[in-house]
């Protein structure tokens, strides 16, 4: 089954075509997790091999060693490798994570620092010395949503958005305006895009999906590539294009709960009408890498899949790019760690994203090789795709036209581009005649979200998570409050910014923004689809400016459909305005008409996934029995088709209070569901934190008493964050030094933390990585109890005012084994 480039319609039928197609497929095969080639669609990888090229790489593998070779196969991660380390170990790629800094340089860098230590790496890669064979290295980035981890970077709407826009030239034209920027940067290998048909939307990754309609993602697969590589065969990085990465191969969207990383447990027919419909496109335009999935298909990991990643991938749809994988995903098969995987290169990953455990993966890589657990004609093939890629990318041309080109970085004419984006992706869902805002009114913009241009990104936004930011670390970007104030005063009209919505003088007009906090991956994986259960701010907001009679146009951020019935009543209009990006300004591009309320730009965003009805409906997708959505598919108002939304139903039909996995004590207060039991040895006083009167608590263990102050609930697993790399934070102060030993345990994992107590001093913040705790509980992290808990042989006296998991977290470290 081949899925065609052309146009998806919004109101077509292709969702229940491709479902019913399914089931004309023959039955799956018997074993589970083990895919019948014969099923799948064909392709073929467009400008990838050429006999001169294919010569080339002759050539150059009979002269490698196979040290050499297997360091094609390795990726190492900017945090934890160095330049020099290639001379001993000679990889093939760096990548820079997502709060991963370059070289000697802050994680949130401009350009500079990125393209010194591309540099650096390639100055060693590419040096003339006994023994070595110069080959350049591919630099990859997470460059999802425009290049987001560079200061001043354009920064695009998330999938999500793109995907209401229906416009598949559009995304080849962000695409081609990311590359430049990447370029530009000194980076050459962009890990997008995603391709992922999101069924689920309490998935964490929605908002990296297009759509649920896999007919729209295969629209699109071929024309981000395009965009992001040039067409088959002429784009390089001379050209101001990059290497794109499909992903995640394969079903990272359907798994079961929405969990991420979790089980795609369905027939092999659902998989390939559904999951797998973006990457044939993907291929016919000549992506030069796929990136391998976290998640399992019928209880197989994607990184260990052989009848997937070989059988299918590679000989039936014809790919001939290389496959990389996930961070660490390999140490998720069965019988493997993140330095011992053969399994994962048999099954036929060509390139391990092995981040921090590249050095043991090389060593041990080479110790099977030789031992022929890993045969030399498999180890050839994945060189040879990895070098057939970096000839296609230009990497073994030095030429760099595009590093002078530090004007491309937030240029205006991809700003522009952006903001058309932005314009294209608003979905119109309730307007009571109080839209377009009159240009000659005062209005007030209300909501914490209207002048935070972090917020507006999302995650995936300078850090992995999109935390930790601020208006000024976005040079080139402006907030949604701006660019309303902006077109407001271009009128005659003003707008004042207010976050908690209070004003002097009474507004015409009140416009709320508000939504999701940004996230990344399986930290956004939520109960249920309602906003903010439990903790309504927003509608508190909203009631609070509809009780003073003032019209109120609600502006909702956020990574998916939510169910907002409540907000919406509150509102005289509400728009979706999903993850914009840097361009806030594109939001008062159709929002504001002018001075007479004439619309100057109309709602053309048509829903890419469906609208719940109730909050349990996180399974709702076109095609699908008993569909009953709020607002279904392809809906959307506009200026010129308007309709009429009326009072819903205010029942969620699902509890939604979140599961608290990571915040255990909090200026002062223990975070529920947890509780604190001291020993009696220890006495337990309030005292001020840095930050707030009685933020913390002082606890005193009297003389030569043992005694554990204990912060426990039930059994919480941090499989996920312990894999990415999350760590345990706690910010305390060393009142009475420790006398005797000290230690500090999560779960069943007890590490020594007596140097941490035995100088007395102001408020210290210390993070410890959650795998020192697992390496020192025999790497069960998926049933963690106690969450925390201090323990000391003799007198201490200590004040805690926080204790949490953080993702944004330089300078972690790990004590020694106690």
């Amino acid at each position: 089954m081949r899925v065609s480039h052309k146009r998806a319609a919004m109101s077509g039928l292709t969702l229940p075509f491709l479902l019913a197609a399914t089931n004309a497929l023959p039955a799956q095969a018997e074993t589970r997790g083990v895919a019948d080639p014969a099923k799948w669609p064909q392709a073929r990888s467009a400008g990838l091999i050429d006999d001169r090229t294919e010569a080339k790489i002759t050539a150059l593998l009979a002269k490698l060693s196979l040290e050499e070779k297997v360091g094609q196969m390795i990726q190492a991660d900017t945090s934890a490798i160095q330049p020099e380390d290639l001379v001993k170990y000679p990889l093939g790629s760096i990548l820079a994570g997502g709060s991963s800094p370059p070289i000697g340089a802050p994680d949130r860098s401009p350009a500079g620092p990125w393209i010194a230590t591309a540099h650096a790496f390639n100055q060693i890669a590419m040096q003339k010395r006994p023994g070595h064979v110069p080959i350049p290295i591919m630099f990859a980035i997470d460059a999802v949503h425009g290049n987001n981890n560079v200061v001043g970077a354009t920064l695009f709407p998330h999938n999500i958005a793109l995907g209401a826009a229906n416009d598949p030239d559009l995304i080849r034209r962000i695409g081609d305006a990311t590359a430049k920027e990447i370029t530009a940067a000194g980076i050459d290998w962009a890990f997008a895009p995603t391709l992922a048909v999101a069924q689920n939307d309490r998935w964490g990754r929605t908002y990296e999906s297009y759509s649920e309609d896999p007919s729209l993602v295969a629209a699109y697969a071929g024309r981000m590539i395009e965009g992001l590589q040039g067409k088959p065969g002429t784009g390089s990085i001379q050209t101001g294009n990059v290497s794109a990465s499909a992903k995640h191969f394969l079903g990272d969207g359907g798994t079961t709960n929405g969990i991420d990383q979790g089980d795609t447990d369905i027939p092999e027919g659902q998989l390939i009408a559904i999951h797998a419909a973006g990457y044939p496109p993907a291929i016919n335009a000549g992506t030069h890498t796929i990136m391998a999935s976290f998640n399992s298909w019928q209880g197989v990991k994607m990184h260990g899949n052989k009848s997937l990643l070989t059988d299918v991938l590679k000989k039936r749809m014809g790919f001939d790019g290389f496959i990389v994988g996930d961070w660490n995903g390999h140490a998720q098969i069965p019988g493997c760690t993140a330095t011992d995987c053969p399994a994962s290169f048999n099954a036929g990953l060509d390139m391990a994203m092995a981040p921090d455990s590249w050095k043991g993966l090389f060593d041990n890589t080479v110790k099977q090789v030789r031992a022929g657990v890993i045969p030399m004609a498999r180890i050839d093939d994945a060189v040879r795709r990895i070098l057939r890629v970096k000839f296609k990318a230009g990497l073994f041309n030095p030429a760099r036209p595009f590093e002078q080109r530090s004007d491309m970085i937030g240029s205006p004419e991809h700003r522009a581009l952006a903001r058309e984006a932005v314009r294209k992706s608003l979905v119109l869902l309730k307007n009571d005649g109080v839209l377009p805002v009159k240009a000659a009114a005062n209005i007030l913009v209300a909501g914490s979200a209207g002048n935070d241009i972090g917020q507006q990104s999302g995650g995936w936004t300078l850090s992995w998570q999109g935390d930790g930011n601020t208006n000024a670390d976005f040079p080139n970007a402006q907030s949604i409050f701006s660019g309303i104030a902006e077109a407001m005063k271009s009128s005659g009209g003003s707008a004042t910014f207010s976050a908690d919505g209070s004003y002097a003088t009474r507004p015409d007009l009140a416009i709320v923004v508000f939504g999701e906090k940004p996230y990344a991956e399986g930290s956004g994986d939520i109960r249920s689809l309602e906003f903010e259960p439990g903790d309504k701010k927003a509608l508190a907001l909203l009631k609070k400016l509809k009780a003073a009679g003032i019209p109120v146009v609600s502006v909702f951020l956020s990574g998916r459909p939510m169910w907002v019935n409540p907000e919406l009543n509150q509102s005289d209009a509400f728009v979706a305005a999903w993850l914009p990006g840097s361009e806030g300004g594109g939001i008062a591009d159709v929002l504001v008409g002018d001075a007479e309320g004439q619309p100057r730009q109309d709602f053309t965003g048509r829903l890419s996934f469906s609208w719940p009805r109730t909050a349990a409906q996180f399974l709702l997708n076109r095609g699908q029995p008993s569909y009953d959505p709020l607002f279904p598919f392809g809906y959307g108002l506009s200026y010129a088709k308007p309709g009429k939304v009326g009072s819903l139903d205010e029942v969620p039909g699902i509890d939604g209070t979140p599961i608290n996995k990571s915040r255990y004590y909090i200026d002062g207060h223990v975070q529920k569901p947890f509780t604190l039991q001291i020993d009696p040895a220890i006495t337990r006083t309030a005292v001020d934190s840095a930050m707030r009167q009685e933020g913390a608590m002082q606890l005193s263990w009297r003389s030569a008493a043992n005694g554990k102050a204990t912060i426990d609930g039930e059994d919480i697993d941090l499989g996920f964050e312990t894999n990415a790399e999350m760590m345990l934070q706690m910010v305390y102060r060393v009142d009475r030094p420790a006398s005797g030993s000290i230690t500090l345990t999560m779960g069943w994992g007890t590490i020594n933390a007596t140097d941490l107590f035995r100088t007395a001093g102001g408020w210290k913040t210390v993070r410890i990585p959650l795998k020192c705790f697992a390496q020192r509980g025999g790497g069960d992290m998926a049933h963690v109890h106690p969450a925390w808990s201090l323990s000391a042989t003799g007198p201490l006296t200590v004040s805690i005012a926080n204790v949490e998991l953080t993702t944004q977290a330089p300078g972690g470290f790990c004590p020694p084994r106690n």
